[in-house]
C-alpha cells in the first residue's frame, strides 16, 4: 500500500491535499454554518472565464481564476443589495453571467481546449511548485482570518442583536468571508477542479456537522476529514487507475452517506436496515477505474500519445516494442485527463512519440510531472505536407509559421503517414539497433499498404463527378484528406480545428444555406463526437448523416476504424458513398 506514496507525483499530490485540508476544513465549516454551499460551488464554476482567459493569453491560471472569482463575488454583492432579490437568485444570476462569458470566450475568441478541461476537473497528478505555494498561502490566510474575525462571522451569522453590540454588523465582515471562500476555492482548482470543488470545501464539513455543532470541534474534524479523504482518494486513484479528482469526490460522497447512515442508525432502530444498506452501497461505489495499457512486447519502452500514433508505432515496432498508448479509442483528445498509469508509463519510457499541435499539447506537462528523461519525438515536425488553418495550400518543412497555426490532423494524408512511419523506424533503431532489420522490414510492408490505399482512394474519388465532390464535416479535421484527394469541404458544423468550440446560431444558418446552394448530399458526423448538431443540420437541409468518419481518434477493437489503415478505408468509403448518394464505395462499403 505504502509503495504508492514513493512515487514523486503522488508525493506532490499528497502534500497539496494536506495543505488544502487547512483552508478547506476551516473555511468549509463556515460555508456550512452560514449556508454558503451553493455560493462556494458557484464561485468554483464561475472561474471558467478566468481560466479561459489565462489559457488563451498565456498567463497564470490562478491569476485568471482569482480575477473571475473576485468579479463573481462583486456581482453577487452588488445585485444582492436589491431587497427584492433573494441570495440564491443573486448567486444564480451572477453565475449565469460568468458562465456565458466563459462560453463566448472559449468558443468564439480563444477556442480553448484541453488546458481548460484539466482545470475544470482538476488533476492531482499535475501539481507543481506554484500550486503548492498557493495552497500554503491560502492555508495561512484561512488560519489568520479564522483567528482574527471568526468570532465576528459567528455572531453576524447567528445573533444580529449581539452583532450590533460587538460591532460585528459591518458588511465588511461578510466581504472578508466571501473573499476567503473565493481564495480557498481557487486554491482547490488544481486538485479537484472547478466542477468538483464542493468535494473539499463543502462535503467534509457537512460530514463533520452530522456529529458536532461546536465550532472548534467542527473545524478540527473537518480538517482531518479533508486530509483523510484526500489521502485515501489519491491512493485509490493510483491503485484503480482512476482520475484523482473524481475518486476523491466519490470517496467524499461515500463517507458522507456512511455518516448519515450512522446517524440514522443511532436515532431510529426501524431505519437501521436502510442505513446499513446505504452505507454499504456508498462504500462499494468507491472502487473502479481504467486507463492506458501496455502491449507488453520486448524492446524499448515506448509511449504514444494518440491512437493514430500508437497504431503507427505498432505497425513498425510489432513485438519488438513495449508500447503504451495514452488515449483510448473513441476518446476525444481535447478532453484528456491524465491517469496514474499514464504518468507511470511516461516516467519509465525510453521514447515518447507525440502527434503534435493542440491535440496533445498536454504532453510537456505530463513529462514534467512524471520526471521522465525520455526522448520526445513530435511527429508533426518537418512533414512533407503541412496545412495552415483553413488554407488548402501546402508548405515545405522550412516554413516559418508558428506551430500553433498548423492544422494538427496530418495523419489524414497518407504521404505524411509514410514519412512519420520512417521517422518512427529510425528512432526505434537508434535505441534498439539489434532490431533494425526487423523494424525496416515492417516499415517496407506498411509503406506498400499505404501506397495501395492512396492509389485506390484517389482512383475511387476520381470516378465521382467533380461537381459532386463536396462535403460538410463535424469540424476541421479532414483538410489533409480532402487536399490529397481533390475534395472540397464547403463547411463544417463546428467551425474550428478543435471540437471544444461551439457554433453560433448565425454560423449554423449560413452553413445550412451553403449546403442548399452547393447541393451537398451528406453531412459527416465523427465517431467520437455527438452527432446532435449534424443531425439538426440534416433535418433542416435534407442532407444525410448516415455516413460517419474517424477524425481525432481511431475506433475501438472490432470496428472498421480500429487501425489507421482501417479508419482511412472506412473514411474513403463513407465520403464516396455520401457524395454519390450511396451509389459508390472504394473498399467494399462504408463503416458503420
Amino acid at each position: 500500500m505504502f509503495e504508492t506514496f514513493t512515487l514523486p507525483f503522488v508525493q506532490r499530490g499528497l502534500l497539496e491535499i494536506l495543505l488544502l485540508a487547512v483552508p478547506c476544513g476551516l473555511i468549509g465549516s463556515w460555508v456550512v454554518l452560514r449556508g454558503l454551499a451553493f455560493h462556494s460551488h458557484a464561485v468554483g464554476t464561475a472561474t471558467f472565464p478566468g481560466l479561459v482567459l489565462a489559457d488563451g493569453l498565456g498567463f497564470a491560471a490562478a491569476l485568471g481564476a482569482f480575477g473571475a472569482a473576485a468579479l463573481f463575488t462583486l456581482l453577487a454583492i452588488l445585485i444582492g443589495r436589491s431587497k427584492r432579490t433573494g441570495t440564491d437568485s443573486v448567486t444564480a444570476l451572477a453565475l449565469a453571467a460568468c458562465l456565458a462569458a466563459g462560453v463566448i470566450l472559449a468558443s468564439d475568441v480563444f477556442s480553448s481546449g484541453a488546458n481548460v478541461d484539466t482545470l475544470l476537473f482538476g488533476s492531482l497528478l499535475a501539481i507543481d511548485a506554484g500550486d503548492l505555494r498557493l495552497a500554503g498561502a491560502v492555508a495561512v490566510l484561512a488560519l489568520a482570518a479564522s483567528w482574527l474575525v471568526g468570532h465576528h462571522w459567528l455572531v453576524r451569522g447567528f445573533d444580529q442583536g449581539a452583532a450590533r453590540g460587538l460591532r460585528s454588523d459591518s458588511s465588511l465582515f461578510d466581504l472578508a468571508l466571501l473573499t476567503v471562500v473565493g481564495a480557498t476555492v481557487v486554491a482547490s482548482l488544481g486538485a479537484v477542479g472547478a466542477l468538483l470543488v464542493s468535494t473539499l470545501v463543502v462535503v467534509p464539513a457537512a460530514t463533520a456537522r452530522l456529529f458536532t455543532s461546536r465550532i472548534g470541534a467542527l473545524q478540527i474534524v473537518s480538517v482531518l476529514i479533508v486530509a483523510a479523504e484526500g489521502t485515501f482518494g489519491l491512493w485509490l486513484s493510483v491503485e484503480t487507475n482512476a482520475p484523482p479528482g473524481a475518486t476523491i469526490a466519490v470517496t467524499s460522497g461515500a463517507v458522507f452517506a456512511s455518516g448519515l447512515g450512522i446517524r440514522m442508525l443511532a436515532r431510529n432502530r426501524k431505519l437501521r436496515p436502510v442505513a446499513i444498506a446505504a452505507a454499504v452501497l456508498a462504500l462499494a461505489g468507491i472502487a473502479g477505474g481504467c486507463g492506458s495499457q501496455s502491449t507488453g512486447g520486448d524492446g524499448p519502452r515506448v509511449v504514444a500519445t494518440t491512437t493514430q500514433v500508437g497504431d503507427l508505432v505498432r505497425e513498425v515496432g510489432g513485438e519488438r516494442v513495449d508500447l503504451t498508448t495514452i488515449l483510448k479509442p473513441n476518446t476525444d483528445p481535447h478532453e484528456y485527463e491524465p491517469r496514474p498509469s499514464d504518468v507511470k508509463a511516461v516516467a519509465d519510457a525510453d521514447l515518447v512519440f507525440r502527434s503534435g499541435g493542440h491535440l496533445d499539447d498536454w504532453t510537456a506537462d505530463l513529462i514534467e510531472d512524471s520526471g521522465s528523461g525520455a526522448r520526445v519525438i513530435d511527429l508533426s515536425q518537418d512533414l512533407p505536407v503541412r496545412l495552415y488553418g483553413d488554407d488548402d495550400h501546402e508548405h515545405g518543412s522550412g516554413d516559418a509559421h508558428a506551430s500553433e497555426d498548423l492544422d494538427p490532423h496530418w495523419w489524414q494524408d497518407p504521404v505524411n503517414v509514410r514519412f512519420a512511419s520512417a521517422r518512427i523506424t529510425s528512432r526505434l533503431s537508434e535505441v534498439n539497433p539489434e532490431a533494425t532489420g526487423y523494424y525496416d522490414g515492417r516499415l517496407r510492408r506498411f509503406a506498400n499498404q499505404v501506397r495501395n490505399l492512396t492509389d485506390r482512394t484517389a482512383a475511387c474519388v476520381r470516378r465521382v463527378p467533380a461537381d459532386q465532390r463536396k462535403i460538410v464535416t463535424d469540424h476541421d479535421a479532414f483538410a489533409y484528406f480532402t487536399n490529397r484527394f481533390g475534395i472540397e469541404t464547403v463547411g463544417t458544423v463546428i467551425p474550428a480545428l478543435t471540437t471544444e468550440a461551439q457554433p453560433s446560431a448565425g454560423e449554423l444558418a449560413d452553413l445550412e444555406e451553403t449546403i442548399r446552394d452547393e447541393n451537398v448530399k451528406a453531412v459527416f458526423p465523427e465517431e467520437s463526437v455527438s452527432p446532435a448538431l449534424s443531425e439538426a443540420v440534416s433535418r433542416d437541409t435534407g442532407a444525410t448523416t448516415d455516413y460517419t468518419l474517424y477524425g481525432d481518434t481511431l475506433g475501438p477493437e472490432g470496428s472498421p476504424g480500429e487501425t489507421w489503415l482501417g479508419s482511412m478505408k472506412s473514411n474513403a468509403d463513407s465520403v464516396v458513398a455520401g457524395m454519390t448518394g450511396g451509389a459508390g464505395t472504394c473498399f467494399g462499403g462504408p463503416g458503420d
